[in-house]
């Protein structure tokens, strides 16, 4: 029997080799685990209320013992179930440094069809997951309402890029494991930034709606994807700097696409 004490709106779990614990361990520390079980971890109250705020109901709330006692009342009725842990246990379930209280577990949200005459951004094997959490940031903040990965992208619903996209995700239609034929059914322009061909960003009339395409860290966007680009333009860097990092370089363009939008 493993120790599991349950009450109206609570469940206590104590026993690490909870066969729920085990799945949750997976989910919170393995990046593609949500692929396989439907679910995603937000991890601390700034994700779940985020997910609150758009109208999202979570599957299953997660709390530190002590956590509860605090704060629980507060949290009981948002998820359709809630696991109690001792505070070792959930700082062992946790996947941060510093563990947060409390996590929901969301359903993972189903796949759509690509929407192609919204504004967007495609993603070309932008590895590093605090990147991809920051475009996905300014995507939400700039207008942008699609966000198209194409394979070799980091996870867009691992738990890391979750904590990066500070709850951007929720206000985004996500599409991921893309193949380079699949963007051509995007309707609206296409968009590239190089160092070496194009005008300078601020002088350019962009296209509103458009999709960004925003490459890999080292390589940039592909080849193949530059080819499909409607306009390619530079960022200036006056001072010196040989590129800039994707993530900066994403809030400059999609910022000029919203501030360009709105003079419209």
């Amino acid at each position: 029997m493993q120790p599991v004490t349950q009450t109206a709106n609570f469940t206590l779990v104590t026993s690490r080799d909870n066969p729920q614990l085990k799945e949750l361990r997976r989910l919170s520390q393995d990046t593609t685990a949500y692929r396989k079980q439907g679910r995603v971890w937000l991890e601390g109250d700034h994700l779940a209320r985020a997910a609150l705020q758009r109208g999202l109901r979570p599957a299953l709330g997660v709390y530190a013992e002590s956590f509860w006692g605090r704060e629980g009342g507060q949290w009981a009725a948002h998820a359709q179930r809630n696991l109690v842990l001792p505070d070792a246990l959930f700082k062992d379930l946790s996947g941060l440094e510093s563990p947060a209280p409390m996590a929901f577990v969301m359903d993972l949200p189903a796949a759509s069809p690509i929407d192609g005459v919204v504004a967007s951004v495609v993603l070309d094997r932008v590895q590093d997951a605090g990147n991809v959490g920051s475009i996905l940031r300014s995507a939400a903040a700039f207008g942008f309402k699609q966000v198209l990965a194409l394979k070799g992208t980091a996870a867009m619903w691992s738990p890391k890029v979750l904590r990066a996209g500070m709850g951007a995700h929720f206000a985004l239609q996500l599409i991921e494991g893309l193949s380079l034929e699949q963007v051509q059914e995007l309707e609206v322009p296409l968009i590239v930034t190089s160092s070496h061909q194009g005008a300078l960003i601020q002088h350019q009339s962009l296209p509103w709606p458009c999709a960004w395409a925003l490459g890999h860290e080292g390589q940039g966007v592909s080849e193949a994807l530059m080819e499909r680009a409607r306009l390619a333009v530079r960022i200036g860097q006056p001072g010196g700097e040989e590129s800039l990092n994707v993530a900066a370089a994403a809030a400059i363009c999609l910022h000029a696409s919203a501030v360009s939008a709105s003079k419209d």
